[in-house]
């Protein structure tokens, strides 16, 4: 059975091309991505603030 939201450790996700770490824990309220917003639930559309490249530009980070 898979845990819920709640019950899973939250992760990070680094952009590979400049390096910005998207802490789920944290969120971005800056970019509008509130403290606790998981990854697949970021938006398609979400872009990385310091260099524009989408999602898909985004690996996991096990740093």
């Amino acid at each position: 059975m898979a845990a819920s939201d709640s019950e899973r450790p939250y992760r990070t996700w680094m952009c590979v091309v400049c390096g910005y770490i998207y802490d789920e824990a944290k969120g971005a309220p800056e970019d509008g991505l509130a403290p606790g917003t998981r990854w697949e639930d970021v938006p398609e559309t979400w872009t990385c603030p310091d260099c524009g490249v989408t999602k898909a530009d985004f690996e996991l980070y096990e740093g």
